[in-house]
């Protein structure tokens, strides 16, 4: 019997993690002839969201493409491009509905019932396919990190009004005061992996029952409910730190966590789709105060 779409991401996801990958961190800079890319692109240039990110960074990461934008065969051809024999497509899903009408027996009257569903498609990266205009296959000019993305994050992070208390050797977002509590910059490394952990805790502050108000049963430090608030903080941070064009260290702290992701994957394949969704709605939420702040910025 094969394997339904939710099971077949969940396992590829599961394999990765048992590897010890990370298979939502973005594998490209964000520099690129098209623009700063953020997430993966569509060919038409329209970005890609929630799963289907995770699913085509890890391919990008798995196969070695350094190009971030991915288009079908049929779309390659419209170009009067074509996939390269033998190259193998990376699997992309959409949700859609099912309309079903069903006549009740007893009164004869006629209802409609949604039947939500999940449909998979092949995409290819650009560096699969030959023919192309050159723009989607040119490369950054170099690995150089400016200033720019720095003021831009510290920007971000300021429009959202956050409370961010400074001070210590841990990160971490209190519920209770509802403050993030954030090391100095010049604890980290380098300045990328500070805003990807500023990222981490101000995705758990959209947890918050006067925004998201997000809820997974969490009873005790390790537990599954535990493990899926982590896990959506995890993802958001990859989203946030791609949208931001960061692209920091690994941090060592949150191996931990691995193993718990794992057995929460294991136990409910739907549980990456919908830590993923979580993500999704934290990092929009997000996004949506950088609006306001430009139409302040503006009116100025």
């Amino acid at each position: 019997m094969q394997k339904d779409i939710y099971q077949k991401i969940t396992d590829q996801i599961v394999a990765e993690l048992e590897k010890g990958v990370r298979p939502w961190l973005q594998p490209w800079k964000a520099e690129h002839a098209a623009g700063r890319i953020t997430r993966p692109l569509r060919g038409n240039g329209k970005p890609y969201q929630g799963i289907n990110v995770l699913m085509l960074w890890s391919a990008a990461l798995e196969k070695g493409y350094s190009a971030p934008i991915w288009m079908t065969y049929k779309q390659a051809a419209e170009l009067k491009a074509h996939v390269r024999k033998g190259e193998q497509g990376s699997l992309v899903v959409y949700a859609d509905k099912l309309i079903r009408t069903e006549t009740d027996a007893a009164t004869g009257e006629e209802s409609a019932h949604a039947i939500p569903f999940m449909k998979g498609y092949t995409v290819f990266n650009v560096e699969q396919i030959e023919g192309l205009p050159a723009h989607y296959y040119t490369q950054p000019e170099s690995n150089r990190e400016t200033v720019a993305p720095l003021a831009h994050a510290e920007a971000f992070f300021a429009a959202t009004g956050a409370n961010i208390v400074h001070g210590g050797s841990r990160a971490c977002y209190v519920p209770s005061t509802d403050n993030i509590h954030m090391p100095c910059i010049d604890f980290f490394r380098d300045a990328a992996s500070y805003y990807a952990t500023l990222a981490h805790e101000t995705t758990h502050w959209t947890k918050h029952e006067s925004r998201l108000n997000r809820e997974f049963g969490r009873k005790r430090f390790g537990d599954e409910g535990y493990a899926m608030e982590e896990l959506v903080a995890e993802l958001g941070a990859a989203f946030l730190s791609a949208d931001l064009a960061l692209t920091p260290d690994v941090r060592e702290d949150h191996a931990a966590y691995i193993g718990s992701w794992i057995k929460v994957l294991k136990n409910d394949r739907r549980a990456i789709f919908t830590a993923a969704s979580h993500a999704q709605k934290a990092a929009d939420y997000l996004n949506g105060f950088q609006v306001g702040a430009e139409q302040e910025a503006d009116a100025a």
